[in-house]
């Protein structure tokens, strides 16, 4: 096949005017081409509101050694080979089945790709399945009542699966483990579009069953999944893991273990410091900010409803004068902010949209960097003890609910006693409260100054009813489990990975991670307990 890219289009053509242009840059007749498969698909908003579709695409067509004979240069091209290999299996026997806790992207995927290779994994996943998460979590956002372990964070399918299904990534992909996750998750209910788009995003209401249609194939490969199954101890002798506790009654004899932990498991990172070697790391911790979702549209692509292109997004940095790096993740276009709590009297918040992104609202985290330095404690948990207390005061100044305070109020460090034109969008309950007796100094300091500057890149970004709500204390885990470069932490036979583990950031690089746990466990052991 042959590779050409800088297709550029107005976003309001045809397929018909997609294949006239490839012809158009091969020199061929629209006869000659066989084949068309979008590899990648941008916006170029440069010259809005006149908005354009910018491609790479993948042809087959006649005398493709004839064009690329005669076509040189970097827009045309042999369309290289970017398939996914697994590694063949080592020459260690592995006389007991690989045990991996957690069912997150990174759990999901590592426990996908052993059952597919024979290994026959077992997943342990402390919260409930993906049906019976979606019911717990409508309940809680309705009556408050929290269940601490099947929730918007612990369950199968992670944090991520109350998100926004975003699945870019700006991890470096040298084998291609995106583009199979992509491919996998299609099969499995994803719109084929995930495949091209230059940020692929599935949304909340679908990611739930592709997660579902995974698990049941990996089932049907050989895989165990046990839900409300948490691994309460490790069995360590002369230095090697020998087995794994769970519910804190049964025992499994193991000697691959994967930690596929998210970033809100506060009690199993306690129970793994007493064995495993970590350290604190730093991370981030800000608010949720709401805006009508067409003033961002007015303000990235020159329309309030352009035609062809979807809710916009955006993406913003700023560096303080205090030297704190404050910036947007996890935007939500037309999407929700929701109450992410995982513990008793404490606070946290998150965003998620469908897939159609067709709330009223725009949201995003905007977040200022803290490290071990701002967390008041010493040792590998100070981080969790840090972000503890400041869900605890968002708990305090909700009064149990989500506290959410206006922009202006915010600026003023006032109470607010009624919303503008920006009405919150917020799954869960919410009252007024001052989010300045929630934040740190340093980090409000920062907020504070960055909000008139992302005002003058996003027109309104600092409207005095823009509404805020905290906390955003869960951007990314406070602490690493460092591991070596065959994957393996302190003690042999455990593998950390994923984003509770501190190497991922997103269901696309926690999915990626999973992946590389599996190729390390492949390509040192063979399976030998069926034998």
């Amino acid at each position: 096949m042959v590779r050409v890219s800088g297709i550029v289009l107005p976003c309001t053509h045809t397929q018909e005017d997609l294949e006239r242009k490839v012809c158009r840059l091969l020199g061929i007749r629209r006869e000659q081409l066989t084949k068309l498969r979008i590899v990648r698909r941008s916006l170029d908003a440069r010259k809005k509101p006149a908005l354009f579709f910018v491609y790479t695409a993948d042809v087959s067509c006649r005398n493709e050694g004839e064009i690329l004979r005669k076509k040189h240069g970097p827009e045309i091209m042999k369309t290289p080979d970017e398939r996914y290999r697994f590694p063949e299996a080592g020459d260690r026997p592995l006389n007991k089945r690989p045990v991996i806790m957690g069912m997150g992207p990174a759990g999901l995927l590592c426990g996908y790709l052993l059952a597919k290779h024979g290994y026959e994994p077992l997943i342990l996943e402390r919260g409930g399945s993906v049906e019976e998460r979606a019911l717990k979590v409508e309940e809680f956002w309705k009556t408050g009542e929290l269940d601490p372990e099947t929730n918007v964070s612990f369950g199968e399918g992670g944090a991520g699966t109350f998100s926004d299904g975003k699945l870019n990534t700006l991890v470096k992909d040298r084998f291609f483990r995106s583009r199979y996750l992509l491919e996998l998750f299609v099969r499995h209910g994803a719109p084929e579009e995930i495949l091209f788009l230059q940020k692929p995003h599935i949304g909340t209401d679908v990611l739930r069953g592709v997660v579902r249609g995974i698990r049941e194939e990996m089932v049907r490969l050989g895989a165990e999944v046990r839900f409300h199954a948490k691994l309460t101890e490790l069995e360590i002798r002369n230095g090697r893991l020998e087995g794994v506790w769970v519910n804190g009654t049964e025992y499994i004899p193991c000697e691959v273990l994967v930690l596929a932990a998210g970033h809100s498991a506060r009690d199993t990172f306690r129970m793994l410091s007493a064995h495993l070697t970590m350290e604190p790391k730093a991370f981030a911790v800000g608010l949720r900010i709401e805006h009508p979702q067409e003033m961002i549209n007015l303000s990235q692509y020159g329309s309030a409803s352009p035609e062809g292109v979807g809710a916009a997004d955006y993406k913003l940095t700023y560096q303080a004068e205090n030297g704190r790096g404050v910036y947007s993740v996890c935007m939500c276009p037309g999407g929700f902010v929701v109450n992410a709590s995982t513990e008793e009297k404490r606070i946290a918040v998150n965003g998620m949209s469908n897939h159609a992104r067709d709330g009223r609202n725009a949201n995003s985290a905007l977040i200022v960097t803290v490290g071990p330095e701002d967390f008041g404690g010493s040792g590998a948990l100070a981080g969790i003890e840090f972000q503890r207390r400041l869900e605890e005061a968002a708990w305090q100044q909700g009064k149990g609910f989500v506290p959410v305070q206006l922009y202006g109020d915010f600026r003023e460090d006032r109470l607010s006693d009624g919303f503008g034109a920006v009405l919150p969008d917020i799954k869960g309950a919410y009252r007024f409260g001052n989010l300045n007796r929630v934040l740190p100094e340093p980090v409000l300091q920062a907020l504070k100054e960055a909000m008139p500057v992302f005002g003058t890149r996003i027109r309104g970004f600092d409207r005095p009813d823009a509404v805020f709500a905290g906390v955003e204390s869960r951007t990314s885990s406070p602490l690493r489990i460092p591991r070596d470069e065959t994957g393996v932490g302190s003690v042999p036979g455990i593998y950390p990975c994923g984003e509770g583990a501190g190497y991922a950031g997103g269901i696309t690089s926690a999915a990626m991670d999973g992946m590389a746990a599996a190729e390390k466990i492949a390509a040192l052991y063979r399976p030998d307990f069926n034998q």
